[in-house]
């Protein structure tokens, strides 16, 4: 085992561990960056994952690798093409069987980087289920390590709260509901009962329909997919939707920031995806803070 304890992490070190990190969380933000309605899923899920792990009552160094895994756990995605990725209406069969490869490809993505154990199991296993109806590796009850099973039950949930192309969110109680009702089958029964708690005492509201801390998802309202403001971005600076580029203007209404058509197309730079990096920033100095760091030893 080649993790330290967190007082054993000298500042070269901890600066080490940063740019691994780093290059993990760039490669996941641009992954998403191809996909015009899931803007702020990695985010939530990360969020959903860190307060899960907390309700556990799991260590803090626990919390944080799982918060980490929730982020990068749609790495394999890089492999489905864009037409499936975008497709407006609900996918085929062959289709379908292409996106479940995803997981595999994340695996195969990550092996040989450093930080690979750390996400690993979250990459991999975070569609199996207890019941053993999961994929890719048809794993069961305690087969499934927890950061797998927290992160598959907060990533079904924001999956079945969030707008896609072929239907509108859930609303809240239905999807605490299925949940409930999926309880040792899809999902984990401890992850699931701590989900289902955190979400109905309002724990997770200011997370859901977010794509940061106190930034509320926007949509296009030309198509419908969501348009990401970036914690660093100002009124008056332009934004996009990079599915059918229409240009909007980031404006101020009531102490929040929303955006409004400026009935232009965006420019082909604009348009290109990009790493939200004040955003990384903010979660690195929290994971690195409290994770376990590799030596180079």
């Amino acid at each position: 085992m080649f993790w330290r304890r967190k007082s054993d992490n000298s500042p070269t070190n901890r600066q080490h561990a940063q740019g691994l990190l780093t290059s993990l969380y760039v490669m996941a933000t641009m992954v998403e960056a191809r996909d015009p309605y899931t803007g702020g899923h990695l985010w939530r899920v990360s969020q959903y994952c860190r307060l899960v792990a907390e309700k556990l009552g799991l260590p803090t160094d626990e919390v944080a690798r799982i918060s980490l895994g929730g982020f990068l756990h749609d790495l394999g995605k890089v492999g489905v093409p864009d037409e499936i990725l975008r497709k407006p209406g609900r996918l085929t069969d062959q289709e379908y069987d292409l996106i479940k490869t995803h997981p595999e490809v994340g695996a195969r993505l990550l092996a040989g980087h450093p930080l690979a154990e750390l996400v690993m199991s979250a990459v991999l296993q975070h569609h199996e289920m207890p019941n053993g109806r999961g994929y890719p590796q048809g794993l069961s009850g305690t087969q499934l390590p927890l950061e797998a099973r927290i992160v598959g039950v907060c990533d079904a949930f924001d999956a079945m709260t969030s707008h896609r192309p072929y239907r509108a969110g859930m609303p809240l109680a239905k999807a605490l509901a299925i949940i409930e009702g999926e309880q040792g089958n899809q999902f984990d029964t401890e992850a699931a009962q701590a989900l289902v708690a955190l979400a109905r005492s309002g724990q997770l509201d200011s997370i859901r329909g977010h794509s940061d801390d106190g930034i509320p998802l926007q949509e296009c309202p030309m198509c419908g997919p969501t348009i990401l403001i970036r914690r660093d971005q100002q009124p008056g600076e332009l934004t996009c939707c990079r599915n059918c580029g229409a240009e909007a203007e980031i404006v101020e209404q009531q102490g929040r920031l929303v955006i409004e058509p400026t009935g232009r197309q965006a420019s082909q730079s604009a348009l290109a995806p990009q790493a939200d990096l004040a955003l990384i920033d903010s979660l690195l100095t929290i994971v690195v803070e409290h994770l376990r760091l590799p030596t180079k030893s």
